[in-house]
């Protein structure tokens, strides 16, 4: 039995959740912006250019060439193009979880996750020198880590909401009903305007 998806959408980043045959599939997408793909291209073949001229140019390596080299490839990984399409979390009652990876090339990578290795998810705001950012992480019996449920995409707090609280409902009951899922005006009785999580 096929229920109607629902969905949210934010920045780059759009959710959708849907259930078959008993099964609850959340979906992340990631928006395909040409721009980024384009100066993806451009920072990758800027980097071949600069280190083609420093390995080809008939004048001895002086101090502008060390510097040029390690700086086109900074600048080419700032603009590298994730290809990732999706990531999807998949629950399975009495199973477990699958997580998988959806990429632009049709590669998909899956990884499951007994019922009984999940301890709980959890909800953290990872901050970094230079960004800020929420992440969805489960805690593994007999594990010294967390496994992040969403490896590549970093989507903001109100699309891992419903799947948090998704996810908690799942491990606490071993199962998941339809009232689970949020509806959008309940979402935002719980996410305020910087994206904080109110309890």
């Amino acid at each position: 039995m096929k229920q109607q998806a629902q969905g949210i959408s934010s920045g780059m980043y759009r959710y959708m959740h849907r259930c078959e045959s008993g099964v609850n599939i959340h979906d992340v997408f990631v928006e395909r912006s040409a721009f980024r793909v384009l100066f993806s291209y451009v920072g990758v073949m800027c980097l071949l250019a600069n280190v083609s001229h420093t390995l080809l140019s008939k004048e001895s390596l002086c101090l502008g060439s060390f510097w040029s080299v390690p700086f086109s490839a900074i600048v080419a990984k700032c603009l590298q193009y994730k290809p990732v399409k999706k990531e999807s979390l998949v629950i399975m009652p009495a199973f477990g979880i699958q997580l998988e990876q959806h990429f632009w090339s049709g590669r998909v990578d899956r990884k499951f996750v007994p019922i009984s290795k999940i301890l709980q998810p959890v909800l953290n705001e990872c901050v970094t020198p230079v960004t800020c950012y929420w992440s969805l992480a489960l805690l593994l019996r007999d594990e010294d880590e967390t496994m992040l449920v969403f490896q590549n995409l970093h989507p903001p707090v109100k699309l891992l909401l419903p799947i948090w609280k998704a996810l908690c409902a799942f491990t606490n009951s071993g199962s998941i009903g339809p009232s689970v899922v949020l509806q959008q005006d309940d979402l935002h009785n719980h996410v305020d305007g910087d994206g904080a999580v109110d309890s």
